[in-house]
């Protein structure tokens, strides 16, 4: 009778503490073991090229660069490659752009070990592994018109305080088109206000303040 084979994982995260408490869980399990660690996204695609695991836990907020650039220079060069975002952030903007980057999977970090081998395991047999309630915030987003990149541009400097002058000096545009981005974007998000929109841009995961 063959023996099951075993999965090789890597972990991306900028902490080590975490790092170290996520591999102390998959070495525990006979069928895994982990191959190797990174701790920012370039280091990530580096390490993946040399180890070329079964399966990457891949954090989203980190230094150099983050986890969803990583993940997209990574399913650019490998195709079979199965990721899965490993994050304390649930907002349905983070969730949209891993999954977008290419991701199979989505798991927040208070989950509990079993879930997290689940999740490894669901990976590896080349499924998705998206828990309820991180699928219905991204049923969410889906619904959401598209901001454009000039649109996302005038909401962050919104989020900042700056007037439309103020925006339209930063940008490089007229006043008048800063006010038919606002509008648009306003639109777009279903508010009414400037207020409004920096209060859902932040909920969403659209810009931090």
């Amino acid at each position: 009778m063959s023996q099951p084979t075993t999965i090789r994982v890597l972990i991306v995260d900028d902490h080590a503490i975490v790092r170290r408490g996520l591999a102390t869980i998959i070495n525990r399990d006979p069928e895994m073991t982990v191959v190797a660690q990174a701790e920012d996204g370039q280091q990530a695609i580096d390490v993946f090229r040399e180890y070329q695991p079964d399966v990457t836990l891949m954090d989203l907020s980190m230094p150099q660069m983050g986890g969803v650039a990583a993940i997209t220079a990574i399913c650019a060069e490998f195709k079979q490659a199965r990721i899965t975002v490993l994050t304390t952030y649930d907002s349905d903007e983070d969730i949209y752009r891993g999954l977008q980057a290419g991701a199979q999977g989505y798991l927040l970090k208070d989950a509990k070990p079993n879930e997290l081998l689940n999740a490894i395991r669901t990976i590896h047999s080349g499924q998705k592994y998206v828990p309820p309630a991180v699928g219905a915030k991204l049923l969410q987003r889906m619904s959401h018109p598209e901001l454009s990149e000039r649109e996302l541009a005038v909401l962050r400097l919104m989020a900042q305080g700056m007037s439309n002058a103020d925006i339209a000096t930063a940008l490089s545009i007229g006043e008048s088109t800063v006010k038919s981005h606002i509008n648009r974007l306003l639109s777009k998000l279903g508010v009414s206000d400037r207020t409004q929109a920096v209060i859902v841009a932040v909920k969403r995961g659209l810009v931090s303040l």
